[in-house]
């Protein structure tokens, strides 16, 4: 049952790292690892994994704006072993899209049992989405976190980024004030309006070639926002 399905392992800890490789070798998993969100990226590309395996603490970035991102274009469970215990930690990482976590330390067993619960969840032959999106004159790399304008890179935030990615992946769709500012910020800003204002105006000077009269990202007066390819 376990011989075709692929894990990425994100863990910046070696020592972890290759327990949890070799626990899940031993099952008989394809498993791939990174040390840093970066290497992750790539890993997403080149392997399409089955499952992932994240840690929260990594040294070129955050885990849960990574949750976040990846929810945006891919239902590809999530298991996020971390040590933060918190329960505030937990909310944070399954309210940003993660399918389950598992505080360190933990033992194999427990280990191997989420991972068959996730993988049962997910079920066989499901697709992941493909991983760029276009629209217009552009093209969302979604696996390299990149924008491009017929072939040339723009240059987005990374809070810009998040912002068109959440749009792009619900084209056609209105999209409250609450949901975006969840998605993009979290579930602490849902009330801060003017941060959602302020970043749609950045994003039309961006993408629009009439800020005032947008053609992709439209206002839904008191509502939201909606995204048109």
């Amino acid at each position: 049952m376990s011989e075709d399905v692929r894990i990425l392992v994100v863990e910046d800890d070696r020592n972890i790292r290759q327990f949890v490789a070799s626990a899940l070798e031993s099952e008989g998993y394809h498993v791939a690892a990174a040390g840093s969100l970066r290497q992750a990226g790539v890993e997403l590309g080149a392997r399409s994994p089955d499952l992932v395996m994240l840690d929260l603490g990594l040294p070129d970035g955050d885990g849960i704006p990574f949750i976040r991102d990846f929810r945006g274009w891919s239902a590809v469970p999530i298991l996020v072993l971390s040590a933060r215990s918190l329960e505030t930690d937990k909310v944070a990482a399954l309210d940003a899209g993660a399918d389950d976590y598992l505080s360190k330390p933990f033992g194999v067993s427990e280990l191997l049992a989420r991972v068959r619960a996730l993988l049962r969840r997910r079920g066989h032959g499901s697709e992941q989405e493909p991983p760029l999106i276009r629209f217009g004159d552009f093209e969302i790399d979604c696996v390299n976190r990149a924008v491009r304008r017929r072939g040339e890179v723009l240059h987005l935030t990374q809070i810009e980024y998040r912002l068109l990615l959440c749009l792009a992946t619900h084209p056609g769709r209105v999209m409250t004030h609450r949901q975006l500012l969840a998605q993009v910020w979290g579930a602490q800003a849902v009330e801060s309006h003017q941060y959602l204002r302020v970043y749609v105006g950045h994003l039309r000077q961006k993408i629009e070639t009439d800020p005032t009269r947008p053609r992709h990202i439209l206002t839904e007066t008191g509502v939201g926002y909606r995204f048109q390819p």
